[in-house]
């Protein structure tokens, strides 16, 4: 695997992030580059081509305090952006997404007579699972956090009756389009509540966060806030719909899906991306 590699690059941030968690925000570059048994200077490499800036400010980044910063500064009016168009079909921020839902009924089938194919692929952060109809994408969680095997359960468990087919190929342009800013289709399938707060939460763009507060005021809502809780970490494509920008009231991380960690990574990646 060669230093131009995402999920590289990915790996030598994952590793980064377990002893910044051990030992604290503050550590200087040689220090993390000994640790990780770099050169100084190839790590500092590394993680330009990554994230853009220096391990330093990147650190800065991934701190509770950053988070309750995004909160108060960056908050999104989920409300306004629903309402002028921010989600639905059209450019959504800084990714051509469309989207489609699967109607009620058809979710109630539970994916009988639907053909999902699904592969394995490097990613930006760590090794993903992908899976996608006719329509687009459908499904994508990171592989590593509890395997590809648990990964491929979590999703495949969805849509009990629909046949699965190994075909990783039929996927390649989506899978590039999603991780590389280029047009990508998304297939929401969930039930129509869940549906409604996957939109709200495609309506929060790069860089800022809500609250699954928030969420549930803009979706109509306001005391389903712990429902809302449940959809957001049963969001079935990761990355995509961007559950990884709902945070506690507090600024607190709150849960997700696929690990704390990858979390933190998201949020500073999109915060080093955005000049926030």
């Amino acid at each position: 695997m060669t230093d131009q590699s995402p999920a590289y690059h990915y790996q030598v941030i994952a590793r980064a992030l377990q002893i910044i968690d051990a030992e604290g925000p503050c550590l200087s570059l040689e220090i993390l580059a000994a640790r990780m048994q770099m050169s100084p200077s190839h790590f500092q490499r590394v993680f330009s081509q990554w994230v853009g800036v220096s391990p330093k400010r990147y650190q800065q980044y991934l701190t509770l305090g950053h988070a309750r910063r995004l909160l108060a500064e960056r908050r999104t009016l989920l409300g306004t952006a629903l309402e002028t168009g921010l989600s639905g079909t059209g450019r959504l921020h800084d990714l051509f997404l469309t989207w489609e839902a699967m109607s009620p009924g058809d979710y109630a089938k539970g994916g009988e007579g639907l053909e999902i194919r699904w592969g394995r692929f490097g990613s930006p952060f760590g090794p993903a699972v992908v899976m996608a109809t006719g329509r687009g994408i459908c499904g994508m969680a990171f592989a590593d956090e509890g395997g590809e095997e648990a990964a491929l359960k979590d999703l495949a468990v969805r849509w009990p009756r629909a046949t699965f087919i190994e075909d990783p190929a039929a996927l390649g342009s989506l899978v590039e389009g999603a991780f590389g800013g280029r047009a990508t289709a998304l297939h929401l399938i969930g039930a129509p509540f869940q549906i409604k707060v996957w939109e709200a939460l495609l309506a929060i763009p790069t860089g800022h966060v809500t609250t699954y507060a928030d969420i549930a005021g803009a979706i109509g809502h306001p005391s389903s806030y712990r429902a809302v809780g449940t959809a957001v970490g049963r969001n079935p494509i990761s990355f995509l719909i961007p559950c990884h920008r709902a945070l506690r009231r507090d600024g607190g991380l709150g849960g997700y899906h696929w690990g704390l960690p990858r979390k933190r990574a998201m949020l500073a990646w999109e915060s080093a991306r955005t000049g926030l």
